[in-house]
């Protein structure tokens, strides 16, 4: 189980002096610094430089700096990965990725960083087990407008069996996964709830596109004091069954075994590395 906090993601665009500035001071644990979708056609090159700018000028602290570039196969994909290569961040983040093959494509040019899978087609669901599990990836985003849009589907529903694909391959090969947007961003009722939803399926954080939605994106995928607390009380009651011989404790009226510790101290673990995160 991961411990780097991976909460909130925001989307930053790379072209952005005043943008690239502002996330230095954002209380968000992934900075997805985009070269993409954010990045008029017109202004991708000169964004490159400016992105390169502003991460060798630091000042972005333990938060994750990833970097989204266009998919290779556009005119400025190649560019993009040589520039990122160069570039002081954590991962690279690759849009479309259909199969292992676009994966290895991408290692070619950037031979250091860990890469990230933007999951956003029909064929990268359906393959998301084998890239998954290819050893230079570590973490999934899930791409739902792009999804939608190819599959032609409305609503999120609607999408629940291609998350849960990508989710059940993201967990049997070790990697983070992260949500997709929630495109209302003035609509903190239904991010929250969404943030909820996707927590409880297991994702390890959500992908944001405006800085509002930080706070609430943390709170859902973070440890609440009650699930700490309970964490706390499970160990020790075990323990203390433990010492009487016993293979079970029983917490609030439900059985406590050994797999509810490994969880409680993952809890505590995730707890522990978010306090750090916030205190740096």
């Amino acid at each position: 189980m991961h411990t780097r906090p991976t909460r909130s993601a925001l989307y930053i665009p790379g072209s952005k002096d005043r943008a690239l500035d502002k996330a230095r001071g954002l209380p968000v644990d992934v900075i997805l610094f985009d070269l993409e979708d954010a990045v008029a056609p017109d202004a991708k090159i000169a964004a490159r430089d400016t992105l390169f700018a502003a991460l060798a000028g630091g000042g972005y602290g333990p938060r994750q700096r990833i970097v989204r570039i266009n998919a290779l196969d556009t005119e400025w994909g190649r560019a993009d990965a040589a520039a990122v290569a160069a570039m002081d961040c954590d991962a690279i983040l690759l849009p479309k990725v259909n199969s292992t093959a676009d994966v290895d494509a991408l290692a070619a040019f950037v031979p250091d960083l860990p890469i990230w899978a933007m999951m956003e087609t029909p064929q990268g669901v359906l393959n998301a087990a084998s890239i998954a599990a290819h050893p230079r990836i570590a973490g999934f985003v899930l791409g739902t407008n792009d999804l939608a849009k190819d599959m032609g589907s409305r609503g999120r529903p609607a999408l629940m069996m291609a998350l849960q694909m990508c989710l059940l391959a993201a967990k049997a090969a070790g990697v983070v996964a992260l949500d997709g947007v929630y495109n209302a961003f003035q609509d903190d009722e239904g991010l929250r709830a969404e943030c909820v939803e996707g927590r409880d399926l297991g994702f390890d954080g959500k992908t944001l596109i405006h800085p509002a939605q930080i706070a609430i994106a943390n709170a859902a995928f973070g440890p609440s004091a009650e699930e700490i607390a309970l964490a706390h009380r499970q160990i020790a009651a075990f323990a203390e069954a433990q010492a009487q011989g016993q293979g079970v404790a029983v917490v609030d009226g439900k059985i406590v075994e050994n797999l509810h510790i490994v969880t409680a101290k993952a809890t505590l673990a995730k707890a522990e590395a978010i306090a750090a995160l916030e205190s740096a």
